[in-house]
């Protein structure tokens, strides 16, 4: 199975690098020159890494195929994959999002609905959960209120405190209520 590393943004310069909002840990490893991408839409891609360099706190690509702005533009919002079999995980309380969706999610002995994504946020994570009725409903992904994370039996297992799980419900005082920012990449979560 393949694990999204990255999504590019916009072009940078006129050399055709890109910014890429990073989904991994270690881009220096990553991104280094020589390494091959596979890329989602499969129309612009294989890409090969020619320079990786930070601008702040930006990583700044560059593609062996693109070579001017108007080809990185046509790369804006494409996401870069490598093989997952590659990479060691030794860290036995983290998950990357596409482990997690899909997964049964229980509260005692009831199913309440599916992982639908993960939501990466600068305080802490929040799993995104499709509910048995078609409602979004958004869970810290803490210790806490999901104790248990059984990927191979397909489930997770939540202790929410009261309410919470009502508070993203049409009708709630508090839906809608100011959300942290930073909202929807796709990463590597831990519960923290």
């Amino acid at each position: 199975m393949d694990l999204q590393v990255a999504r590019i943004g916009k072009p940078h310069g006129i050399r055709g690098e890109v910014t890429v909002q990073l989904f991994t840990d270690a881009p220096e490893e990553r991104f280094e020159p020589g390494a091959v991408f596979r890329v989602e839409p499969e129309a612009q891609g294989p890409l090969t890494c020619s320079s990786a360099r930070w601008n702040k706190d930006i990583l700044i690509l560059g593609f062996e195929e693109v070579s001017d702005r108007n080809a990185a533009e046509l790369l804006r919002g494409a996401k870069l994959f490598i093989e997952s079999g590659g990479t060691s995980d030794d860290d036995g309380d983290a998950w990357y999002e596409h482990e997690l969706v899909g997964l049964e999610v229980r509260v005692g002995d009831a199913v309440v609905g599916r992982v639908s994504a993960l939501r990466t946020l600068m305080v802490q994570d929040l799993l995104i959960i499709e509910g048995s009725d078609g409602q979004e409903i958004l869970v810290p992904f803490v210790e806490e209120i999901v104790p248990e994370v059984d990927v191979e039996g397909g489930f997770v297992v939540l202790t929410p405190p009261e309410g919470l799980l009502e508070l993203n419900l049409p009708g709630s005082n508090q839906a809608e209520s100011d959300s942290a920012e930073g909202g929807n990449a796709e990463g590597k979560a831990d519960r923290n």
